[in-house]
């Protein structure tokens, strides 16, 4: 690498110390002691992206703008959204990951990708003010980079810029494309760029679809390990259960067509593949940055999933379209499967009012089929966008009196859990912990309802044994909460031997501090 990189190191002093408070924090949890004044990292969302900008950044928070369109929350409300990228090259075989962020993020992201599984050290690059300030972080990647290609270990080396050095301007676009044979790969997912850590998956599938195409265009490239299919693939776009591209595959074989890798893929010779298709099958329709890619490889998108009886029976018509497979052929496989997953739903109906919302971007399809299942389902919220492959599943839903909330927040998603006091809540964290305050069972999503089989008969009924059983504590739930009624709320929250000792003069004060500052930002907001 021999093209001299310069700072402008008045701005990056100026992220450092320009710091918003921490009650306006856009990712982080903790101070960073390697930050002089400890707030760097805390900065706020807008003062964030002002500095990005500022760095020269502002043509991929443009994009960034354009492939997650805000909602009406300004920042992440799950996890760290670079979790997400981390998680799929996490995933991948001989692909090295290194992070570049303050260290309470890159320790948070490490400690939560172990809990999830992962089983391979994360690389972390440290930074202080004078490092940030003067280039030498970008000096100091450049090195660690070149000291981890190992072609004999590894395929690719994955480098991610977290808030900071996004914010800061550290170019990882200036890292050479490959060392010693090894593919270098930067992306910079700052969580005021990324509204959702599932939308940060799309940030790294694209980024290496992109270089696989490329790779591709100028020449011949390695095959797969398990080898090409003889039949036209559809490439998955979109994390599932492990049972679902089977059954994917068994509902394509009728047609004469395979299932092909799915995206993210776990070796980087699954990307060539993933392009090398007929079609690609958006099962989670906010891939856009994947995509955009196989857009410009010419592959026709298909949005939706085979999920439940009509959507399956839409789905394989709809790929049947994409291939120009005749419309006999096409019933054929219809007439196969749509008869065996209607007896699936009969079978293990669900008979209750729930509500669902979530992150990952699967929160429509599980709708369906819990409706189909019988369910009451009057509302569905997901942070994901609104996408052109998410419209079928919306029209389905809202023509069923389902209200469908694009980039809910996670006031949106208890507002309709309180309104409607359904006999389940299905949703985040927060949402199931409210719920069960009030004595409705919740099941939390990404856990318990997105790692089970979904598609095709597999899918069908597969959800009924675990909402069924959920809905049945509802007595117990109201119970429970008649028995702690007053415990744990407010000033009452905690263990006490008598009364807390209450000093309502300091709120009074504290609210009158507060009051000010809002008055004072809001004439502030006027000049």
């Amino acid at each position: 690498m021999t093209e001299e990189v310069k700072y402008d190191e008045a701005h990056a002093a100026e992220v450092i110390a320009d710091a918003a408070p921490a009650s306006e924090a856009a990712t982080c949890g903790g101070a960073d002691p390697a930050l002089g004044d400890g707030m760097g990292c805390h900065a706020g969302a807008d003062e964030m992206e002002a500095a990005a900008r500022m760095a020269g950044a502002s043509e991929i928070l443009d994009q960034y703008r354009k492939d997650y369109p805000q909602g009406p929350h300004d920042k992440p409300q799950s996890m760290c959204p670079a979790f997400g990228s981390l998680r799929v090259g996490l995933r991948m075989r001989r692909v090295a990951t290194v992070l570049s962020g303050s260290a309470c993020c890159v320790y948070g992201l490490t400690f939560v990708s172990h809990f999830y599984g992962a089983r391979r050290s994360v690389g972390y690059v440290p930074f202080s003010s004078e490092t940030l300030v003067t280039g030498k972080l970008f000096e100091d990647i450049r090195d660690a980079v070149h000291e981890l290609a190992d072609p004999a270990r590894y395929d690719a080396i994955v480098v991610t810029n977290l808030c900071v050095p996004t914010a800061s301007g550290v170019p990882l676009r200036l890292l050479p494309d490959e060392i010693n044979g090894v593919r270098i790969v930067g992306i910079d997912v700052p969580g005021f760029g990324i509204p959702t850590h599932a939308e940060a998956k799309d940030v790294l599938a694209g980024a290496m679809l992109n270089y696989a195409r490329r790779e591709a265009e100028a020449g011949p490239v390695a095959a797969p390990e398990g080898g090409v299919s003889d039949r036209p693939t559809v490439t998955l776009l979109g994390e599932m259960f492990p049972a679902d591209p089977i059954v994917i595959g068994q509902m394509l074989d009728p047609l004469g067509l395979a299932c092909g890798p799915v995206v993210p893929a776990r070796e980087w010779r699954e990307l060539y593949a993933a392009l090398d298709c007929g079609a690609v099958a958006a099962i989670h329709p906010f891939y856009t940055a994947a995509m955009r890619e196989f857009d410009a490889a010419g592959r026709p998108i298909v949005g939706s999933a085979p999920v439940g009886h009509d959507g399956t029976a839409a789905w394989l018509a709809n790929i049947g379209d994409a291939f120009g497979l005749p419309a006999e052929k096409v019933a054929q496989a219809q007439n196969t499967f749509l008869p065996a997953i209607k007896g699936a739903l009969a079978g293990a109906p669900i008979k209750g009012t729930v509500t669902l919302s979530g992150y990952e971007g699967s929160e429509l399809l599980v709708a369906r089929l819990l409706i189909e299942s019988g369910a009451n389902v009057p509302y569905v919220g997901t942070a994901c966008a609104k996408t052109k492959q998410s419209e079928a599943d919306r029209d389905w839903l809202e023509s069923r009196g389902v209200k469908v909330k694009f980039r809910a927040s996670l006031e949106d998603d208890k507002a309709a859990m309180e309104a409607i006091r359904p006999d389940l809540a299905i949703g985040t964290t927060p949402v199931v912990q409210a719920a069960k305050e009030l004595g409705v069972p919740g099941l939390y999503f990404t856990n318990l309802i997105s790692a089970r089989p979904l598609m095709g008969p597999a899918g069908a009924g597969s959800l009924a044994q675990v909402v069924n059983a959920a809905i049945a504590n509802k007595g117990r739930m109201e119970s429970m909460r008649e028995f702690f009624e007053g415990v744990g709320e407010g000033d009452t929250a905690g263990v006490w031997e008598g009364d807390p000792n209450l000093h309502p003069e300091f709120r009074a004060l504290q609210q009158k501090k507060l009051e000010k500052k809002r008055r004072a930002d809001k004439a502030q907001e006027m000049i």
